[in-house]
């Protein structure tokens, strides 16, 4: 045999062997290679959802974390520490040390996992985390700021600090109610996390309305178990 003749021979076996792929079935879910049919989804799988060889394969996406972890320790190290202040611990009369803790612990991170939850979706945890947050936690460190002047503002009517402070909390013993309402279908300690706190509240409610100074270690306690 010739050359030629070897080299239209090969080109001849070459074309025969190629042919094209069809799809076949509802929405083209079954692929046939030759006289081989596959599903899509398989094919996909074994070369890595792009339809090219694995180590050719897009990368993942990068996945975002649940930050409700995150938000959780900041508000529960912030309300050890404020609790273990009111409850007196070591004879510590002024809280004003957990004021760190309200702005940055507390406030700034805590508030941060809240809008991270919210853009993954989670409302109810993006809710809570941003309230107390940039809510609750950095309006009270505020408080204890003379920059503020909030305290200043008084004067000496201690009384009436106490009232305006008391019906502070109390708006955020309400808030509290309704978060601990969206968790009876939940776990029994996220109920159990709500109904603590919203007790804290209200004990510190009682202290600061109707000067009941014997509770102020209880809301304290309460705080620090929480």
């Amino acid at each position: 045999m010739s050359e030629s003749m070897f080299e239209e021979a090969k080109a001849t076996t070459s074309h025969d062997s190629i042919s094209r792929i069809r799809m076949e079935g509802d929405g083209d879910h079954i692929i046939v290679l030759g006289d081989k049919k596959y599903y899509r989804h398989e094919l996909m799988k074994a070369f890595g959802g792009t339809m090219q060889s694995e180590r050719y394969a897009k990368p993942e996406s990068p996945k975002f974390g649940n930050a409700a972890a995150l938000g959780l320790t900041a508000f529960a190290t912030s309300a050890f520490v404020l609790g273990l202040c009111l409850a007196g611990a070591s004879g510590i009369t002024m809280p004003n040390i957990a004021v760190g803790l309200c702005f940055f612990y507390g406030g700034l991170v805590q508030a941060a996992a809240g809008v991270w939850e919210l853009f993954l979706g989670n409302t109810f945890a993006g809710t809570v985390l941003c309230s107390f947050g940039m809510g609750f936690w950095m309006s009270f460190g505020a408080i204890n700021v003379e920059a503020f002047g909030i305290v200043a503002a008084y004067g000496d009517d201690v009384e009436q600090l106490n009232n305006a402070i008391g019906l502070y909390l109390v708006g955020w013993g309400i808030f509290t109610f309704i978060m601990l309402l969206c968790t009876l279908k939940s776990t029994l300690m996220f109920m159990g996390l709500f109904f603590t706190l919203d007790i804290g509240f209200f004990l510190a409610c009682g202290t600061l309305l109707h000067g009941k100074c014997d509770i102020v270690d209880l809301r304290g306690i309460d705080g620090a178990v929480l």
